[in-house]
């Protein structure tokens, strides 16, 4: 009896959501940006100039990755707001004016981007992963009408199951305004080895995992999510790093094989 006992501690503990999942109440500026062809680097560059102006304004400075394959973006800057009564304090806009004249010269080498504010998890929780991981995989959703709320428990439900497996659960980031999306997912990794680390989990796991978590089966967790959303991208990120000390070698985004 105890040991059936501790079992359905155990599952029940492995299927509440953790704080990544469950606590989306931090507010978030996310910008998408494709820079004009050619300009991807002065782009990345120009993002570096502007990153001591964050402090002396008093903002937090922005969360960023470079798109690798996937969607068309080049770059998802996520900034941190806290609320909207924070970042729009009359102070706070007063000390963001020279920011925003700097950032001003990116419309000469910005192609297309696209604002959408979101409610996500504790900022803290995400620096910390995003400190750790040089790989993302992001999803962006846009929901069937009625159903944005049925998505975003799909969400926490995939996030018990990556818990049970023992692979990174998903950061959560939900629309409050801007652009289309309803929602959008990071997950963060070491490198493409970890992502790709779930390839090799035995079929068995998967299925207990899933049911667990309280899907049908493991293969029925993406036809579920498609009769939640009418449209849903896929992009792989990189890391973008401060350019090495010299003679340091490459960076991880020196490294990076692809091209614009």
């Amino acid at each position: 009896m105890k040991t059936r006992l501790l079992l359905l501690a155990i599952s029940l503990a492995l299927f509440v959501p953790s704080v990544a999942a469950a606590e989306t109440t931090y507010l978030y500026k996310a910008k998408l940006v494709q820079a004009a062809p050619g300009k991807l680097l002065e782009v990345i560059d120009l993002y570096k100039a502007t990153l001591t102006g964050y402090k002396d304004a008093g903002d937090e400075p922005p969360l960023w990755m470079r798109h690798s394959q996937g969607d068309h973006w080049d770059l998802l800057v996520l900034l941190p707001l806290k609320s909207y009564a924070d970042y729009y304090s009359l102070e706070r806009v007063a000390k963001r004016k020279l920011q925003r004249e700097a950032l001003t010269r990116l419309d000469d080498l910005i192609a297309w981007q696209e604002d959408v504010f979101v409610y996500g998890p504790p900022l803290d929780e995400l620096r910390g992963a995003f400190a750790a991981a040089s790989f993302f995989h992001v999803e962006m959703f846009q929901s069937l009408a009625g159903k944005q709320a049925e998505l975003f428990k799909e969400r926490e439900m995939e996030n018990a199951y990556l818990k049970m497996l023992k692979r990174p659960e998903n950061f959560i980031f939900v629309r409050d305004q801007g652009a289309a999306w309803d929602l959008f997912t990071i997950g963060a990794y070491r490198d493409l080895k970890h992502f790709a680390e779930s390839a090799g989990i035995p079929e068995s796991e998967q299925e207990a995992a899933a049911k667990t978590a309280g899907f049908a089966a493991a293969n029925r967790i993406g036809p579920y999510l498609r009769t939640l959303i009418s449209s849903h991208h896929d992009t792989l990120a990189v890391s973008i790093k401060q350019p090495p000390a010299k003679n340091a070698g490459p960076s991880y985004e020196d490294s990076d094989s692809h091209t614009h």
